[in-house]
């Protein structure tokens, strides 16, 4: 049986200091504005892997603290509107999972700059894009010389 490393998230991105950054997307909404994005072509940083959860309100609090084990620099979770959920209330489970999780990251030292949370519909690619390129922005301002994540 073969022996499975897990190796660390690696940035495609042809910028060698562009952060890796891992994003959390609702499959009916978020997913859909970067497929947007993406068919319209319009220039968007390409550090971005997009994990598609059928629900943002899906999301573990483990696979944020993953993604930051693997290498992540940053992470984003972006969901349908409030009103807009495919399953009803599943971005309002998002949104107070989404809270809870980052006082405890918060509390244990971990820099909240790192985490990001939107709100991105099936029509606004154009919002993806803008998330993506100022969390990048962001992510890149942050004096990284370590692959910590914690504030020192």
């Amino acid at each position: 049986m073969e022996d499975k490393k897990e190796k660390p998230v690696k940035s495609g991105g042809n910028n060698v200091s562009d952060p890796r950054i891992i994003a959390f997307v609702c499959n009916w909404c978020t997913y859909s504005g970067a497929d947007l994005a993406g068919t319209s072509r319009m220039k968007y940083s390409d550090n971005v892997r997009v994990i598609k959860l059928p629900c943002s309100g899906r999301i573990d609090p483990l696979f944020i603290v993953e993604a930051f084990k693997k290498g992540a620099k940053g992470v984003l979770v972006s969901g349908c509107h409030p009103g807009d959920c495919h399953y009803i209330s599943g971005n309002y489970h998002s949104r107070r999972k989404y809270a809870a999780f980052r006082d405890l990251l918060g509390f244990l030292g971990v820099d909240l700059n790192r985490i990001e949370f939107s709100w991105i519909s099936a029509s606004e690619g154009n919002k993806w894009v803008s998330v993506i390129n100022e969390f990048t922005d962001k992510i890149k301002s942050l004096n990284d010389n370590s692959s910590d994540i914690f504030k020192k």
